[in-house]
Parts: C-alpha cells; structure tokens; sequence
C-alpha cells in the first residue's frame, strides 16, 4: 500500500526524470527533506529492495576547521596531534573512528599559518582580487589512517566515505595543502592521484614520492630528500669521517632518506658502524635496545633521519644514560623542533649539526599567532587547556576541585570560578613554547609558499583569456567550477616570487630546488640552545661548489676546538699498508709495515709500491733510496792491504828468481831445468799480480784479464812443476832398479863364495861378474827425459789451457754485471764468468795438472838425501790443495765484495804456499849455506848397513860404481876366506 512519504518521493522523481533541474534548485533544507523521504521510502518498501542499496560503513572522527562559505575551497592537513588514542580492539561493536591525542604546538602554528596566509590572500587586491579562499583543514594525528579518513572526506565533500562520488555542496575543492609527514602523503597521494586531484606538501620530502607514474599530482615545496642524503654525505665525508652510525624512522621518509646516504657513503669509502631503526610505535625495549647500541660503538658521528615525534623518546632515554661525546647530524624534520629541545639536552646533542630548510620571516604572523579565541573551535580549545594547564570544561574542572579539596566540598565561591578552569583571558604572550617561537619559520614558510602556490595557480585560472587556454579547444576552466586536473595543469607551471622574501618558486617535475642551511646546536650558559648557521647546501651549484661550511664557527660537542674523530681505525701512515680485518667493514683495518724494498707514499696505502731495480726502501718504508753499490775498492783498507800483500809476492818471487840468475852456473841451480824454475817464477808472479786486477769497479776488460790471467798462469806454473816432477819420477824409478839388481847381485855372490868354501877349494877366482849397473839396456848416467822434452810437456799443457782461454773469450767471455739478489740493500758490481761450462772445463783443467804434479812429485818423494826437490814439490802442492779445498766453502758463505777477498786470499795464500815450498830451501843453500852448492855434496851418503842407499839426481852413475865395488869386495873376502 502506497504511503504519503512514498507518494510525495514518487512525485519528485518522476519529475525529475522528466527535467533534472529541479533538483538543482533545491535549497539545503529542501533537499535534506527529499533525503529523509527517500529513507522512509527504503524503510516502507521492506528488507528485500534495501539489500539492493547503499549502505553507510563508516562516520569519520575528525578534528578540523572550516570555511566553505567562500568561492574556493583550499584544503590541509596536519598533524595536529602526534598519534591516535588506543582503543579498544573488541570486534563485537561497531566500529569507533578512533581520537588523537598528544597535543603538538609545532604543527598547530603550521595549521594557524595556512588560516593566517588565507587570510591574508583574502586581503591582497592582485592576487584573486574577485575569489576568496577558503578552507577546510583536517588533523591527520600523525597517522596513516587519520591521513585516509581525511583525503575521503575531501573527495566526498562530506563526513562520510562514499568513493567516487562528491556529495557535498559548496565552493570547489581546489587543491590538498599536506599531509605532513611522507608516509602520510604517500597514502594520501596514491588516493588523490586516482582523481587526479593536485597535492601540495610542505614537509613532505621522501624520494619515493618524486614518481610521478605513481604520485601524478602530488607537488612539494620542501626539497626531495636526494638533496638531504647528498648533502649529508658531503658534510661526511668534508670532515673525514669514516665510521658512522645510522638512526632512521621506521617509515618511508627514514627509510629513503638513510638508504640515499648510505649508497653515497659506502662508494666514498665510509663505513657504516651500526644501522638501528626507530618504529614509529616504540616500545621501551627498542629505545634501550638502540641505546645499548650507540653506547657500545666506537662511531662517534650519528647520522638521523627521523621525525621529531619519533626521535624525541630516544632522546629522553640518552638523557637519562648521559650519553655524551656524539655528534649528530640531523635531518630537517628535527632539526629545529622544539620537541627535541628538552631541559638539560644541552650535553647530549651539544654540537648537534644539521639541515634546515630555507628560513624566512613572516610579518604579522606572530600577531595572528597571538590572537586567538579560546572558544573558537575544539582545536582552540585544546590547545588553551594544552599551553596554560586549565580546562574549558566547567564540569570537570569542578570535579577537579573536589577532587583536590580535603573533605571533598567546595565553598560556593569555589564553585563559581573553580580551580583549573581556563577564563579565556590567558596572556599568549606569557608563554615560552614552539607555538609563539616565531625565530625559525622553516616549516612554516614552506606552508606560506604551498598556499601561495594554489593561490597563484587558482589566479592564473581565473584570468585565462577565452579562445587562448590551454585545455580542448583553447578553452579555459570556469573558477565557480573546474575539475581538479584543470587546476593541475597551472600548479605544475606556476611561477612567483614569495611576498616579503623575493625568493622565485616555481616546480621542476612538482620539485623545487634543493637548499638547505647547515645550523649548528650552540648552547649558552644558561642551557638555551642558538641555532646558529654554519654553512649551506644548494642543488642547483655545481657539484664542487654545492657546500660551504665556515668551520671556525662550529661549536663541538667536545672540550676541542677540531672536529671529532669518528674512525674504525686510524689512519695507516706512509710506510704501511692497510690490512683489512676478516670479516669486519673495509673502515676497520691494521696497518702492515712495507715489506723490504716497497714503500707506500700516500696515507691508508692499500698496497705496498715495490722500489725499482736499483732502489731500495729507506728505513721509513716511505720512498726508494738508490741501492749502495758495492766492490773491493782499491781505496779502502782491505784493498790496499791486499795490493800490499800481492806486490810483495811479486817482488820476493822476482828476488828469488834474481838469486837464481846469479847462481845460474851453480849445481843446485843446474840440477833440474832451470829454465823451468825461471818459468814457474814467471808464472808466480802472474799469479801475484793477477790478484790486484780483481780490485776496484769490474770493466769488461778486468772481468776477462783477471779470469783469464789467473786460469794461465796457474796453467803454466802447474805445467812446469809437471815438468820438473816427471823426470824426477822417471830418475826415481832408474835407481830404484839398479838397486834392486845390485841386491841380486850382491845376494848371488856371497852364495858362490858360500859354496867355495863349503867345497875346500881354495883356489876358486870369480870371472866375468856382471855388472849391477847395467840393467836391461838403462843407463844411470843419462835421463830419458831431457830438458828440451821437459819444456815441451810445460808448453803443450799451457798451449791447451790457452787455447781454451781464448775460446772461452770469442763465445761467452766474462763481464760486469749487477748482482740485485744477493743483498737486497746493495747493489754487487762482480764479474760474471759468462758460461759455468766454460769455467768448469779451465779450471777442472788446472787441477788436473795439478794432480798430475803431485803424483809424480810423490812417487820420487825419496829420491835424493842433501836436497829432496821431490819432497819440496809434494809439500808444495799439499798447500795449494789444502788452500783451494777450504776456498770453497769460504766463498760460498760470503757475500759482496768479500767473496772478491776470499779469492785473492786463495790465489794469493797458494803462490805464497807454491814459492815458500819450492824456493826457499834452494834460496837457503844459496843464500845461507852456499858451501854446500857443490857437486861433491850432491853425491849420495854412505850405504847403510841394511843395503839401502839414496842418492842425488845429479849422479846416478856414481851410485852404480859404488855397487860394483861393494860387490866386488864381497867376492873377494869369501875368496879369502
């Protein structure tokens, strides 16, 4: 059955089927009737048509001011609020927008300087001089979900969510002036983005939100937080710190803004010493848990990137640790809050250096500020009973009363005006909070230019010229009526200059420029914190000219005047290497010494630079020195000693051989060769004198004249003494024959007479006795070797050593060379013998004959009684081998020029040893005892009574006749007998 109600709607809605102007038409209160019919209509059709229908899920909470009596509506949001009240989670009701809670001065100035520039727009007459503004400005409670309700609420145009569709009435929705923090505005924006609804923050400055695939209307006039990391990691890396730690707040703006730093750092070769995260609920178990961590790291640079509402309970649990001796180094959100600036934080964050945004004065806002009507509105009102610590409430501030009172009444004056009841009448100026502090308008001024900016886009609107706009078909939009992506268009292109600042604000891809003051924490004595500029970033310089820091005003957290040092390790000095820790960051190293011959010259060397081939390290390990150059200077004392000692070889071996030529006639002199006595003196004093060419710095020349002079002359004197031992062997061998036979003969004649008288005969006459001398053809008198073959053996065997001489010197002779390896301090200047082989063969050559003049000399060793020339050679050579022997091991163990020394002490030590045992007992006879120099006393001794006989090698026939007549006298007595 039809109802009044029903039949009323269904009046209106045929007639508006028919023409939709009607509804147009109606006022407010007419239109509010025609809701009211429609839900007594949905009430009256039943259950089954209102399951069809839309139904209202939600009523927003929201804490706002409003004008929207005016041509256009400017929004805001702010976070009026630090965060939302706890409610209770019980799912068995409905749903309860939750409240706020934690008044915050800081951003309510922010809300009054939005409504003080509105105003003050309203006011101008060349700027929108026919539209006023107005507003509609929400407290998002520094919560994601406060940030949603409101952006819906904009969009719908009333307190309730009703997606894609604007149901409230009134001037337009220009443009959204927030959401303050960046995680609120990317919630914001990814909604307001879908309608394309334009965004202009002014304290939100996260990287992530510079996407424009993802934020396409979302504006800023706080710089993108790039510019902040950059800056940050210059003012790092200015000061030289290597080893630092990180704060960020667990949301985007911390997030974005710690990672951009990080990456910047960490290429620079920064370490980062720890990375803690600040949520955004904290517990008092992080807070001690992250200030566990910064008391325990050795980083003395904190680099924060985090609101102020997040920071602030770190901060109080450092001050009541007494966490001293840091510097931090803040972002712009905390920079200057006045949240942070808590009683006593003067020896925590003393020193604090960081990045503010441009700052700037705004004239009569401090008046606005002041002028405020406690009862205006339920912000106003919270903010009075906030700042002075009474209340509006008349109710409860009686209970209060009663409450304090000590029997529990109040008198009725009491009652009246009670206690704690705000009157309205309190003095602003009185106050000393963020709110009145009007000295470091940064944020705020960033909110001046985002309301200039709407309005400066709104008044270009207004004031397009018909036919030449910019949408479809050169039309322009209509102010009374235009759809946010008109209003779009003309914030991404405005251009102005900021009143009263003259600074030029225009958006580069929705960004504007990135610059920011560098402010040092400066406390006086009375505990007041100055936040004194110390410097200042600007993106738009070149890269080296972005920053510039005026050290010397800097105050530091520290009794210094220097900066603070804030390394893992310090720095490796020139000399030293960085060894890096296993398992530890790059900043945290040893310093390792250079090895021997490397050096590093820089400071934090990575590695070691090796000196050259003639360089060596200095003692510092810091730069290559030239290696000493080492040899046997003739000069030095060893030297002149050994040329001392090699010139008297010489000349005592020419004074022999000068005795020899006077006793040239003599016996002793004649005896055996003395051409080959004069050869081996020769060879002697060649060997004497080749020593000294060892000295001094080696030349090709020297190199071939020592090794070859050396080789020769041994080469000679062994062959000559070859020579002489040869035919004294071969005389040896003669007598010991003819004294073998005379033993024969003599054993065979004292038989026979044996025999003879055995026999009686007395008249028995030996005849015809062989002679004992005359055995198998050998004559005693004369030598199968004479002189002549002598000196032809001397000859052929220095021929060969020759000959390989001078092969050895056409093919690989010796020459200097530079020996770097057997002392790495020095450099050894020796003579290179050009070929092992070679030097092998020559030498291997001389102790052959060498061996060759010892057998043969050790084999006649008995031959002569007076003078044993034989015993003087074997003598001889034992020195020589015994010296060359212990040669060896000596010149292996030695190193430099002292290998030269052990040389010319070996040379030097046989010729001595060779000339003492060869020449001195003849030089004795000569010189001492020239009586015996006669051939009578060359003659063999007596015979000794057991039949042996030595004899001189100068008669040998003498010997024989001796036997015969021995022999013959044995005959004789047995005849006798």
């Amino acid at each position: 059955m039809e109802t009044p109600a029903a039949r009323t709607l269904n009046h209106l809605l045929s007639a508006t089927a028919r023409d939709p102007l009607p509804l147009a038409y109606l006022t407010s209160m007419e239109l509010n009737h025609f809701l009211l019919g429609l839900c007594a209509l949905l009430q009256a059709y039943g259950s089954v048509w209102t399951e069809s229908t839309c139904k209202l899920k939600a009523k927003f909470n929201l804490n706002s001011y409003k004008d929207v009596k005016k041509k256009v509506t400017v929004g805001g949001m702010f976070s009026v609020h630090q965060r939302v009240a706890s409610s209770s989670r019980n799912t068995s009701t409905l749903p309860v927008s939750s409240g706020c809670e934690g008044f915050n001065f800081r951003t309510f100035r922010w809300t009054q300087t939005m409504l003080f520039t509105i105003d003050e727009i309203n006011r101008r007459t060349d700027l929108l001089p026919h539209t006023d503004l107005g507003y509609v400005i929400y407290d998002s409670c520094f919560t994601i979900s406060k940030a949603v309700e409101g952006t819906l609420t904009y969009l719908t145009g009333q307190d309730e969510a009703v997606p894609n569709y604007r149901c409230g009435s009134g001037a337009p929705l220009a443009a959204l002036v927030g959401a303050g923090g960046s995680d609120l505005s990317i919630a914001t924006a990814r909604i307001l983005g879908l309608y394309h609804f334009p965004q202009v923050s002014y304290f939100s400055s996260c990287s992530a939100l510079q996407s424009k695939f993802q934020f396409p209307t979302f504006l800023r006039t706080i710089p993108n937080d790039m510019h902040q990391s950059t800056a940050m990691a210059k003012l790092v890396l200015h000061f030289g710190w290597t080893w630092v730690g990180t704060i960020a707040a667990d949301d985007d703006y911390g997030k974005y803004g710690i990672k951009e730093f990080k990456e910047q750092v960490e290429d620079a070769g920064v370490c980062i010493s720890f990375s803690e995260t600040l949520s955004t609920v904290s517990s008092p178990e992080d807070i001690k848990r992250i200030v566990d961590t910064v008391v325990e790291s050795t980083a003395k640079i904190i680099v924060v990137f985090s609101s102020d509402v997040n920071l602030s309970p770190l901060i109080a649990e450092l001050l009541r640790n007494n966490v001293t001796n840091r510097t931090w180094i803040a972002s712009e959100a905390w920079v200057t809050s006045a949240l942070i600036n808590q009683p006593g934080i003067s020896s925590v964050l003393g020193g604090t250096l960081g990045f503010g945004v441009r700052r700037a004065d705004i004239p009569g806002l401090r008046d606005h500020l002041l002028d405020l009507d406690p009862y205006a509105d339920s912000l106003t009102e919270e903010f009075w009973e906030t700042a002075f610590n009474c209340t509006m409430d008349y109710a409860k501030a009686l209970t209060q009363a009663r409450e304090s009172s000590a029997n529990g009444s109040v008198s009725r004056a009491g009652r009246a005006v009670p206690g704690g009841l705000c009157t309205g009448n309190e003095n602003l100026q009185q106050l000393d909070t963020t709110y009145t502090d009007v000295t470091q308008l940064r944020m705020t001024y960033n909110v001046y230019k985002a309301v200039y900016a709407v309005a400066h886009a709104l008044h270009n609107l207004e004031h397009c010229v018909v036919g030449q706009g910019p949408f479809n078909k050169n039309s322009c939009a209509d102010i009374t009526n235009f759809e946010p992506w008109q209003l779009m268009y003309y914030l991404k292109n405005v251009r102005f200059t900021v009143p009263h600042t003259g600074e030029e604000i225009y958006f580069n891809n929705g960004e504007v420029a990135g610059y920011y003051d560098i402010i040092n924490w400066q406390f006086g004595e009375d505990g007041e914190v100055t936040y004194v500029p110390v410097g200042n970033y600007n993106g738009t310089d070149p890269k080296t000219a972005r920053m510039s820091i005026w050290n010397s005003s800097i105050v530091w957290n520290s009794e210094e005047y220097e900066p603070p040092r804030s390394v893992c390790s310090e720095d490796c000095t020139p000399g030293t290497r960085k060894g890096i820790r296993q398992g530890e960051p790059v900043c945290c190293f040893d310093c390792i010494p250079c090895a021997d011959g490397e050096i590093s010259n820089i400071t934090n060397a990575r590695e070691c630079i090796q000196c050259g081939e003639d360089y060596w390290s200095n003692e510092a390990r810091d730069a290559c020195i030239p290696k000493i150059i080492e040899f046997l200077a003739f000069g030095e004392p060893l030297g002149i000693t050994l040329i001392v000692i090699s010139a008297f070889g010489a000349l005592i071996t020419i004074g022999v051989g000068v005795v020899f030529v006077i006793n040239l006639g003599t016996p002793l002199v004649n005896a055996n060769d003395p051409l080959l006595s004069f050869s081996l003196l020769f060879s002697l004093v060649v060997t004497f004198l080749c020593s000294i060419v060892y000295l001094g710095k080696p030349h090709p020349w020297s190199c071939m004249t020592s090794q070859v002079g050396l080789a020769l002359g041994f080469a000679l004197c062994l062959s000559s003494l070859m020579g002489k031992s040869v035919v004294l062997m071969l005389r040896a061998r003669a007598l010991k024959a003819i004294r073998i036979r005379a033993k024969a003969a003599a054993k065979a004649a004292k038989a026979a007479a044996e025999a003879a008288a055995n026999s009686g005969s007395p008249d028995v006459i030996v005849t015809n006795t062989p002679n004992p001398a005359d055995t198998s053809g050998v004559n005693p008198e004369v030598d199968s070797l004479t002189f002549g073959h002598q000196r032809l053996m001397a000859a052929v065997a220095t021929l060969i050593q020759a000959v390989a001489c001078t092969v050895w010197l056409i093919i690989i002779p010796p020459h200097p060379v530079k020996n770097t390896a057997a002392q790495n301090v020095k450099i050894i200047l020796e003579c290179d013998v050009g070929s092992v082989v070679f030097i092998c063969c020559i030498f291997a050559y001389d102790i052959l004959l060498a061996l060759l003049a010892f057998v043969f000399a050790f084999t006649a060793r008995k031959l002569e009684d007076h003078f044993s020339e034989a015993k003087c050679v074997t003598f001889g050579m034992l020195v020589f081998f015994i010296v060359w022997i212990s040669f060896v091991p000596a010149y292996l163990s030695t190193r430099g020029k002292f290998m030269v020394a052990v040389q010319i002490f070996a040379i030097l030590a046989s010729s001595f040893g060779l000339l003492a045992c060869i020449f001195l007992p003849k030089c004795y006879v000569l010189l001492v005892k020239p009586e015996r120099n006669i051939e009578e006393l060359m003659k063999p001794r007596p015979k000794p009574r057991d039949g042996t006989s030595t004899g001189t090698s100068a008669s040998l026939a003498t010997s024989g006749t001796d036997l015969n007549a021995t022999t013959a006298s044995t005959v004789s007595t047995a005849i006798d007998d």
